[in-house]
């Protein structure tokens, strides 16, 4: 079973987050996927669905912090989209907490690690063991 996180990080804040955490050699998990996303409002269910069909762990929204959106309204809809996803894995018998969505600034390269440790340490506490995806 595949132990991958996928995180679609805004274009303006969570990827720069990423990029920085990077830069000061900051210790996140390894099977991580990043995927560049011009605003996390613009991700759509599917995508977040699509993930774990393709086998991710779990799937990260990472999105401009509260009142900060370059796209007004963007990580509202993005928080709105991830807590459906997580209905919708409720539903079919897995874990909820695979998905989640994170705000953070683009100079928060702490609070992306803390993210990405977050997620995967859910997934190893939870013993999750679905065959589902």
């Amino acid at each position: 079973m595949s132990r991958r996180v996928v995180a679609f990080c805004c274009e303006h804040s969570a990827y720069p987050a990423a990029d920085l955490a990077g830069r000061l050699r900051l210790h996140y998990p390894d099977d991580l996927r990043l995927i560049r996303v011009s605003c996390a409002g613009q991700l759509d269910v599917i995508h977040i669905l699509k993930a774990f069909e393709k086998g991710a762990a779990a799937v990260l929204v990472l999105g401009c912090e509260d009142g900060a959106c370059h796209h007004i309204t963007g990580n509202t809809r993005a928080k709105k989209r991830v807590r459906y996803c997580a209905m919708l894995l409720k539903e079919i018998g897995m874990d909820e907490r695979r998905v989640a969505m994170f705000n953070l600034s683009p100079n928060a390269p702490q609070k992306f690690v803390r993210a990405m440790n977050e997620i995967t340490d859910t997934q190893q506490i939870s013993g999750r063991q679905d065959d589902n995806c």
